[in-house]
């Protein structure tokens, strides 16, 4: 993937090297369930503390704003940078989100966040939150790549989810399952959502070399990576790895097969209006 000596400016704070701040309650039934949200790529802290009815309140740490110098935040930096400008265009009205480089837990708008939960996005404060050592987790416990670009889908999925959030679907869905009549059904409204974001992030792709000067955009092979990951973290992959049995009931984010299918169908298509996901 090229990105080296793209434009800057992806609205970074890093508070890497702050510590975690304070951790929530609960032992090792927090563990469990913060693995769950894990490996489901992405859950709102904000639901796992509602779970288990607990968390310990910590004030909001103050980070380093600009550019992280290190390569890794840089890279996201950069990235970053690219996603919004392919919005700016997509999208009338887009604004772009602020995005926290952390380490271990950080305090959030939805509640105290843990590296365990994986890459979120946080709807009230409209931030992406990145814990970078997801990457070696995801490779290494999941099965994902490795490749640059792999590691760009992960954010634009979660960039992906503040633009729901701009459009009012994220808070369509929230709606849709308060009136579910069971989780079943409210859970296929999280993996209609789970499905689009990962299309917004084959949009990107597919655009990401007409903005920033051409400086950031996808090279031989890249969509390949980044299928390979949106295969590795399906619902029915990450059970068999997890339990080794399927269970269908519990899916929230969407088979293998179904988030290859919407990462390409956003880079066919380029489209966010071929996003739609609820029909």
């Amino acid at each position: 993937m090229k990105w080296q000596g793209g434009r800057r400016g992806g609205n970074v704070e890093d508070r890497r090297g702050l510590g975690p701040g304070a951790a929530a309650g609960g032992g090792i039934g927090v563990v469990v369930i913060a693995l769950i949200g894990y490996f489901v790529f992405g859950i709102d802290p904000q639901q796992t503390q509602s779970i288990l009815g607990e968390g310990t309140a910590v004030e909001q740490q103050a980070g380093v704003e600009g550019t992280p110098a290190d390569e890794a935040g840089l890279f996201v930096d950069v990235v970053g940078a690219n996603i919004n400008d392919v919005w700016v265009k997509a999208l009338p009205g887009y604004t772009p989100p602020s995005v926290v480089l952390y380490e271990q837990g950080t305090s959030t708008g939805c509640g105290f966040g843990q590296a365990a939960m994986g890459p979120f996005y946080c709807p009230p404060d409209q931030t992406v939150y990145l814990d970078l050592s997801f990457w070696s987790e995801m490779e290494t416990k999941l099965g994902a790549s490795g490749a640059e670009f792999a590691r760009a889908y992960v954010i634009a999925h979660e960039f992906g989810h503040h633009v729901q959030t701009l459009t009012g679907a994220s808070q369509e869905v929230q709606k849709a399952q308060q009136a579910a009549r069971s989780q079943e059904e409210a859970n296929q409204y999280s993996i209609a959502l789970e499905l689009q974001a990962d299309c917004y992030a084959g949009v990107w792709a597919a655009q990401a070399g007409a903005v920033s000067n051409g400086a950031v955009a996808l090279e031989q092979g890249d969509m390949e990576e980044g299928l390979k990951t949106a295969q590795a973290i399906g619902d029915d992959m990450i059970q068999k790895r997890m339990t080794g049995k399927v269970t269908p009931e519990g899916f929230t984010h969407g088979t293998a097969a179904q988030r290859m299918e919407w990462l390409g169908r956003g880079y066919q298509s380029g489209d966010p209006n071929a996003c739609n996901t609820f029909k």
